[in-house]
């Protein structure tokens, strides 16, 4: 599996998903092209998945965010007969290498976040409506949802049979959902995880794993009912919707990207990309009716657009590049006049999305594999949103002082009222309160600071950057740090990063991020799951996998 994988698509492309729109509800088919697999060497039969399927799905999420605000009600269904969906292939899980394994989990999982959070985010609610077999990732696709109804018949059935089958987790986010987000009996779910006939009808409902079966012979009416009822009850914010074209994006012949508002240079031989991000190119829109009318092209839309697609690039096509190094370049004060914009209109459903999805990116970054580490140099704009990078890497490094040569704007940091609550992590605290988990206070004295531009010294003594460096020292020490990181261990790297970087409570989407960095890891490579014998190259054969039955 070699080939670039783009994470760019839109419905004229689409080969496994549809969507009817029917006033604020949307149907959402899922309809897989078995012959339509992202590689070659495998059909996705019985709709079962793999990443270009799910490429599509968080394509048709995202739009149904930004081009069809008017829907309230997304319903999640199959468009083939007796099965709602088998889950992820086996047979391209049997032929990926570990690194898209994971990448492809990953990824998954944050599609599933995103519809998801999509209620509270956004007002638009997911139903799942399951008919036939609804199996491994397929009823993670169903948890993932706000409400699961079940057709009660003799097919009908939710399951996650990958421990008994594959030897492998239910997916890290299905496992996880089942006990803290549908609160299942750790006994009960104990046995759902180890049969693969899974559980149908009532005792489904009972068990908690749906929330409503209805008679085969009422479903699809009942399903609508449903609906209907959910989107009369909505308070959601409506629109008109913004079209969202096609990035501007190059792809030079070394592999560097340019976008509009991003850069991105690869350096090989150190293992390492940075990517720069520009400053706003245009005043802020004077009203909120002017930002509708830039539609895709506004500054923060754009610019989220563009280092979403570059951070799954790079963890997809990009796997030997391990640290990634975060530049800005521009005016702090436009990108706080563009995000304040967004902010006083904070209710309009434009700028509800944009302040969404950034929200969504930030996090991206947060469970990205790479070791990051962000250079605030003059004439840099880590101010507002673009300062929450500071507090997503695992070092900052800041020029103080003037450098000789250099007539840039003096390097600062330019903290908003937005660092103190709109962009939470994973963990539901904000960066800040992650970084100062132990000295909340400091929060506030930097809250004092708001809307400030705080130079080097300040910035080191508030704690808002790992080092600062003047003229003398600044080369040097950024190659030496640089380097040393190339030097160890990327496993270690993974592991020590993704410890560091979630302090303080656990929530479910740390869970599951934790478990997919450690467990699904290890067990994707053992030979247990992924061995000649083992049980994802038996998948089918009629043969258990041959299982080292040491425990560890």
């Amino acid at each position: 599996m070699s080939k670039t994988i783009d994470f760019q698509t839109d419905p004229s492309k689409y080969r496994h998903w549809r969507v009817a729109y029917d006033g604020d509800v949307a149907n959402l088919y899922m309809d897989v092209d078995q012959d339509g697999g992202l590689f070659d060497g495998y059909q996705l039969k019985l709709n079962s998945y793999d990443l270009g399927v799910d490429i599509e799905l968080a394509d048709v999420v995202q739009r149904m965010r930004f081009e069809h605000p008017e829907i309230k009600v997304v319903v999640m269904r199959s468009g083939k007969e007796n099965v709602f969906c088998a889950g992820a292939n086996i047979r391209m899980l049997g032929g990926a290498s570990h690194a898209h394994k994971v990448n492809f989990c990953k990824f998954t999982n944050e599609t599933r976040n995103t519809f998801e959070a999509a209620e509270e985010d956004s007002g638009q609610k997911y139903i799942c409506a399951v008919k036939g077999a609804c199996a491994g990732g397929g009823y993670e696709l169903a948890l993932a949802c706000n409400y699961i109804m079940l057709t009660d018949d003799s097919t009908s059935a939710v399951a996650l049979p990958e421990v008994p089958l594959l030897a492998v987790l239910p997916g890290t986010g299905g496992l996880t959902r089942v006990t803290d987000k549908r609160k299942v009996r750790r006994d009960r779910a104990d046995i759902f995880c180890s049969i693969e006939e899974g559980v149908k009808g009532q005792r489904a409902q009972d068990w908690d794993l749906v929330d409503e079966v209805i008679p085969n012979s009422k479903f699809d009416e009942t399903v609508d009912e449903r609906a209907r009822e959910f989107a009369s009850a909505s308070q959601k914010a409506t629109g008109n919707g913004i079209k969202l074209d096609p990035l501007d994006r190059k792809i030079g012949d070394d592999g560097s990207i340019v976008y509009s508002l991003v850069e991105v240079d690869l350096d090989r031989a150190a293992h390492k990309v940075t990517i720069t991000l520009k400053g706003p190119d245009s005043e802020a829109p004077a009203t909120i009716e002017d930002l509708e009318a830039l539609g895709d092209q506004s500054y923060l839309l754009r610019l989220a657009r563009e280092l979403d697609d570059a951070i799954l690039h790079l963890r997809s096509n990009e796997k030997e590049l391990g640290l990634v190094v975060f530049r800005t370049q521009g005016d702090g004060s436009a990108v706080l006049a563009h995000e304040k914009q967004l902010s006083e209109n904070a209710d309009h459903w434009l700028a509800k999305e944009i302040l969404a999805y950034w929200k969504r990116v930030l996090k991206r970054i947060d469970v990205t594999s790479r070791s990051l580490v962000a250079l605030v140099e003059h004439g840099s704009c880590f101010a507002g949103v673009l300062a929450e990078i500071l507090w997503a890497v695992d070092r900052s490094y800041m020029m103080d002082g003037e450098f000789e040569g250099d007539n840039r704007p003096m390097a600062a940091i330019q903290p908003s009222a937005a660092n103190f609550g709109r962009f939470p992590m994973g963990n539901d605290l904000t960066r800040l309160e992650t970084r100062f988990l132990g000295a909340p206070e400091a929060i506030e004295t930097i809250k004092a600071k708001t809307g400030t531009s705080i130079e080097a010294e300040d910035a080191d003594k508030l704690g808002l950057v790992t080092v600062i460096l003047d003229d003398i020292d600044w080369e040097d020490e950024i190659r030496i740090f640089m380097e040393e990181r190339a030097s160890f261990s990327p496993d270690a790297m993974t592991g020590m990063e993704a410890n560091l970087r979630f302090a303080g409570p656990e929530t479910m989407e740390t869970r599951i991020f934790g478990r997919l960095t450690a467990w699904q890891n290890w067990i994707f490579n053992r030979p247990n799951a992924t061995g000649e014998d083992g049980a994802l190259q038996r998948y089918g054969t009629g043969i258990r996998g041959n299982y080292n039955i040491e425990r560890v």
